[in-house]
């Protein structure tokens, strides 16, 4: 699961919107200071480089997502060295966050999709 595909039927975002809305977290993941980690299935943390709006970034497209695909549970934590996402979902739920932690990681890699 890689696009698109794998967003679920429980997420309201118009499919139009989907693309955008990927690009708008793949721009978020091309901050991280570190791979994704992953403490269980259910859960990963992404942390980002601190910044001039930053984690109001972050909060908003959290947010936004979670309007859309309530599965999803956001936290937010900004310090000024970085900023802490941590995304968690319900059973269920595994695989959706699986292809989103890839993007991450994907994105966190040398090289990768900045």
């Amino acid at each position: 699961m890689t696009g698109p595909e794998w967003v679920p039927q429980a997420c309201t975002l118009p499919t139009e919107e989907q693309p955008l809305r990927l690009a708008e977290w793949d721009a978020l993941f091309a901050m991280q200071t570190a791979a994704p980690y992953r403490p269980d299935a259910l859960r990963v943390r992404l942390e980002l480089r601190s910044g001039p709006g930053t984690e109001q970034r972050a909060r908003d497209l959290a947010a936004r997502e979670n309007g859309c695909c309530s599965f999803f549970d956001f936290t937010v934590t900004g310090t000024p060295q970085k900023v802490v996402l941590d995304i968690a979902v319900s059973e269920g739920h595994e695989a959706v966050l699986s292809a989103l932690a890839a993007r991450a990681d994907r994105a966190a890699a040398p090289g990768g999709a900045r």
